[in-house]
Formats: C-alpha cells, sequence, structure tokens
C-alpha cells in the first residue's frame, strides 16, 4: 500500500513510476489532491504558466486525468483543500473525511489531518495507525499506544525534509524519497 498526500507540482512520471513499480495494490491520497491552498507557501521558482508548458506540470485536469487513470486502486479522504468541484473533476470519492482499512493485525485511520490528528486523535486502539498529511512532516513512530504516521509530501514537502511518499508493506511502515527511494522513517507494527 503507497499513501500520500498532494500528487502535484512535481513532474509526475516519477510519482506514478514509483507506485507502478512498488508493487503497491492500493494508493491512498491523504487529502489535497488538486489544490495547494492560500497558507501553502508554493515551490521555489513555481510559475504556473510556464510551469505547466515546460513540464506539463500544474494542471488541475491533467492532475486529475493523471489520478483518475488509477481510479480502481485508490482510497482518498478529502483535505481541507478539497472542495465539491474537485470531485467534479475526479472519477473516486474524495469527499470523506477520513476512511478505515481494517487489517488482519491492526486498524489503519486515513484522514488529512486538519481534524483528526496527534494532538486530536480518534478513538483508537493499540497498535492502529493513525496515518495523515496535512503538515507535510514525514513521520512513523509511536505516540503511546497509537502510531502516527505521517508520509510528508510529494508536492510541497516541508521542514527540510525531501519529496516523499510513503509504503506499508509486510507490516513495516516507510517513509521514502521521491527521487531514488531512500528511507526517511521506518517502523514495525508490531511493538
Amino acid at each position: 500500500m503507497l499513501l500520500t498526500c498532494m500528487v502535484r507540482y512535481r513532474p509526475r512520471n516519477v510519482f506514478w513510476r514509483s507506485f507502478d513499480h512498488s508493487g503497491a495494490q492500493w494508493l491512498v491520497l491523504l487529502g489535497d489532491l488538486l489544490n495547494h491552498g492560500p497558507r501553502n507557501a508554493l515551490p521555489e521558482g513555481y510559475q504556473p504558466a510556464a510551469v505547466a508548458e515546460s513540464l506539463n506540470a500544474y494542471k488541475p485536469a491533467a492532475v486529475a486525468e493523471s489520478l483518475n487513470a488509477y481510479k480502481d486502486s485508490i482510497i482518498a479522504v478529502r483535505g481541507n483543500c478539497d472542495s465539491e468541484v474537485d470531485q467534479m473533476l475526479l472519477q473516486f470519492p474524495i469527499m470523506a473525511g477520513w476512511q478505515q482499512i481494517i487489517m488482519p493485525e491492526t486498524r489503519l485511520f486515513l484522514t488529512h489531518g486538519h481534524l483528526y490528528h496527534p494532538g486530536a486523535l480518534p478513538p483508537l486502539r493499540h497498535g492502529d495507525v493513525l496515518a495523515y498529511g496535512h503538515t507535510h512532516l514525514p513521520q512513523a513512530q509511536w505516540q503511546g499506544d497509537i502510531i502516527c504516521f505521517n508520509p510528508g509530501s510529494v508536492s510541497i514537502p516541508k521542514g527540510e525534509y525531501p519529496a516523499s511518499y510513503g509504503m506499508l508493506d509486510k507490516g513495516v511502515l516507510q517513509v521514502l524519497t521521491l527521487q531514488g527511494d531512500e528511507i526517511v522513517a521506518r517502523l514495525a507494527l508490531k511493538n
């Protein structure tokens, strides 16, 4: 399972290549898919028209088209910058504030992070995973009885971290860099 927040701005082929080569069955999107929001600083040198022309980067309809190609593999939650207008471009649901994936060994509670986050937890049991985005800061660590996991961001990384995404494979959560798949954070689900 591959988890990420925000699929914009960077050349999308790098992200899709990472997903295609990961062997992941599911692509979990933790919100803010087509719109960066008014409080996020744009990447250095970001010029929408020039970027769109030269890199085919930020064109919401093009991003939506890329995402729609994977619609059968996507599980998504709504971010604070997602809207009904965004949903109209997408062929998979994004309007749920949270989702859950029940696995034999744990439950993944998926949320963007503006409603539920490490400081405002939903009801979770020992060993459950809170997977969230919003802050764009990679994290994979125990907080009391639960695991807090943030894949960072493939589009607007923050805190001096590189662009990154998350992977859950064989009971291990990892945050990997988009370029080179270096491990930023790693944690086994079993404590």
